[in-house]
């Protein structure tokens, strides 16, 4: 019986966002040059950083970091999301749909530790500055990136094993423009009241932990900053860092609604939503925030626009 309960569905049909085929084309024009937009932005992004001499420094090799997840952080959604669009291929199977699943949630766990990372650093840089290229030196940042990277991918896999163990005997309907999954457990046929209280655990201390991380920074960051006795040193203290926490900000507060929650049954829509915002919306501000709130990347751009 269990082996049938396994067989019963080998596929899953996205639903994607029903309407008109007006608002299909609509949603797929919308999804398709907000995708461009973020890989090209975070593209430049990269690109800059590694050619402009000037800008080799460890809170630009985390910012090269977060740009490269940024991009098949995106990439992992949204080129499916676009073929639903289209009415192409609304399927996936249960193997890809995990995969999916996996590559979604690591990368964006790894966002959050990313992102920590970032706050320590600007922590160091603005409250140690004298000492700051000794403790963030090159071998240091290179460990605590990669280390963000092997995590953020790791405490993901139990999640994801757990959920290949699922049985699911019809329906095969998914609610949402990609395989995420609350919309995907909510139809197994079996108990997953396990995998909801882990992955709220997970949640919890993924997004709680590295949030009191970048809390703590930022009021020792604040405190620094406010004992700096000029106006202008304080403006130039803190526009180190406000570009970091803007994304930050707009991270947590969508997350909040999105992860700390103690049922997944009854807030599918929601989930839709905020990972728009999560997943295609944050990757596409992420360039421009850094381009238009840092001096250094301006001074960088306009630089290499010159020819110098």
């Amino acid at each position: 019986m269990t082996q049938q309960n396994h067989s019963a569905v080998t596929e899953f049909i996205l639903l994607g966002f029903p309407g008109s085929p007006y608002l299909q084309i609509s949603l797929f024009v919308l999804f398709l040059l907000m995708y461009i937009v973020t890989i090209l932005g975070n593209m430049a992004i990269i690109i800059l950083v590694v050619t402009y001499r000037r800008l080799h420094t460890p809170m630009y090799f985390f910012l090269v970091n977060l740009s490269f997840l940024e991009i098949w952080y995106t990439t992992s959604s949204v080129p499916k999301a676009l073929d639903i669009f289209l009415g192409k291929s609304k399927t996936i199977s249960f193997t890809g749909c995990l995969l999916q699943i996996y590559f979604t949630f690591s990368l964006a766990t790894t966002e959050y530790f990313l992102l920590s990372v970032m706050a320590y650093d600007r922590y160091l840089a603005i409250c140690y500055p004298l000492r700051y290229s000794t403790i963030m030196n090159r071998s240091l940042s290179v460990q605590l990136a990669i280390g963000s990277w092997v995590s953020g991918f790791l405490v993901i896999a139990l999640l994801v094993s757990l959920i290949s163990q699922l049985s699911f005997c019809g329906p095969n309907v998914i609610d949402h423009f990609y395989c995420e999954m609350d919309s995907l457990i909510v139809l197994s046929c079996t108990d997953i009241s396990t995998i909801e209280m882990l992955g709220l655990t997970i949640s919890v201390i993924v997004i709680l932990g590295s949030w009191v991380i970048t809390l703590l920074s930022y009021v020792y960051i604040i405190s620094t900053v406010l004992r700096i006795p000029s106006t202008k040193g304080r403006q130039k203290a803190f526009s180190t860092c406000s570009s970091h926490l803007a994304i930050v900000l707009l991270l947590y507060v969508s997350t909040v609604l999105l992860f700390v929650k103690p049922s997944v049954r009854h807030s599918l829509e929601l989930t839709k939503t905020v990972n728009i915002i999560n997943g295609i919306i944050t990757p596409l501000l992420n360039p421009f925030i850094y381009a238009l709130r840092n001096k250094e990347m301006k001074e960088a751009m306009q630089n290499i626009l010159r020819g110098r």
